[in-house]
């Protein structure tokens, strides 16, 4: 007598994830709702919703809305069971005007879109050296964003401030300023606007020496991790530790998950974007995508426009042959995005390549 078995069904799940809470929802290949649950967003909530989803068949894939906030945990924990996860975009305006808004109807949208083959993007890893680059950058973005305020604010003051005191300080350069403010006196009796001037100053001062020292401690935690994830990228011309922190933190860890250059190019917002009309034809600058990327590659570009000879030769090639500024940055972006991406995906570890600095005519 021979026995049978019956493999489980295939299934696909969605989860609309929030802070204290993931709602999950469960379809059949054929689109069926089956079933759909919350759990807490706790490390025994992502089991049980794990062994929940399991109970209904074979998850072949799970759509996480937010898998890089509020489900970055999840996906990471769906990830190390063997189950593929999917980046689920929200519903624009249009659809949830027509279909309304709850949890479960998030839930099934995600696993719907996951199904049709409508959201395939990868989420990123999140559990490398990249993500430690990432949220330290966080840190150093944050402390240096502080430091100017105070450096406008400490300019702003000095504008109005008394005579005396702003001759005293006029000629001297940002560093011998903070230095110079720090260690005024202002006295115990601030009723006087030179007293109050000079302790709003003295505080601003030692303000941005305190943030200074922070910014130099986050460098020198950033610049080896940055050199271990991608010493490649940082031999590319023009790339310094902070434009390859941000490219990296754009990329993830798990940079294949760009299926090609062209996607990487997308993803930062150099794709050009066909901009023609009747015998007029023309592209534009792409002003979508990761922007923090953009500014990168931007800095990238200048940086070579100003110091490479042959991206120099050809911006004057170029401008000769009546084509904007823009148009040619745009090219010269696009062009180091290409770099980029092979320094990120193809370039093995350790070898250093020397890539061509300007683009092709």
């Amino acid at each position: 007598m021979t026995s049978m078995t019956h493999e489980a069904p295939q299934v696909t799940s969605g989860v609309d994830t929030h802070g204290l809470t993931h709602h999950a929802a469960v379809i059949d290949r054929l689109g069926r709702h089956l079933a759909d649950r919350e759990f807490p967003a706790t490390v025994h909530g992502y089991r049980d919703l794990l062994d929940w989803m399991r109970s209904h068949g074979t998850p072949s894939a799970v759509g996480v809305e937010g898998s890089g906030a509020y489900g970055a945990e999840l996906a990471r924990v769906l990830t190390a069971a063997g189950i593929a996860v999917v980046d689920v975009d929200r519903p624009d305006r249009k659809v949830r005007r027509l279909r309304g808004k709850s949890d479960p109807v998030d839930a099934y949208a995600a696993a719907t879109a996951v199904a049709s083959g409508r959201a395939t993007g990868v989420p990123k890893s999140r559990d490398g050296s990249v993500e430690a680059v990432r949220v330290l950058r966080v840190a150093r973005r944050s402390a240096v964003k502080a430091r100017t305020q105070a450096t406008n604010q400490i300019r702003g003051l000095l504008v109005s401030a008394p005579a005396t005191l702003r001759e005293q300080v006029a000629a001297l350069n940002r560093t011998a300023l903070i230095r110079t403010l720090a260690r005024l006196r202002p006295g115990s009796d601030l009723s006087t606007p030179l007293a109050a001037t000079k302790a709003a100053l003295r505080r601003l001062a030692r303000r941005h020496q305190v943030l200074d020292e922070e910014i130099a401690e986050l460098d020198a935690e950033i610049g080896p991790l940055v050199r271990q994830a991608a010493p490649e990228l940082l031999a590319l011309f023009g790339v310094g530790p902070e434009t390859a922190g941000q490219l990296l933190a754009s990329a993830g860890d798990n940079p294949q998950r760009m299926r090609s250059e062209a996607a990487f190019a997308h993803l930062a917002g150099v794709a050009p974007i066909p901009a023609s009309s009747g015998r007029t034809h023309r592209h534009r600058l792409n002003r979508g995508g990761d922007r923090a990327a953009n500014n990168a590659l931007h800095t990238i570009v200048l940086v070579r426009m100003r110091y490479d000879e042959r991206t120099r030769a050809y911006v004057a090639r170029r401008t000769k042959e009546g084509m904007s500024k823009k148009d040619i940055t745009r090219c010269l972006k696009r062009f180091v995005a290409r770099e980029v991406y092979r320094a990120l995906t193809h370039t093995p570890a350790g070898h250093t390549t020397q890539t061509d600095l300007a683009p092709a005519a």
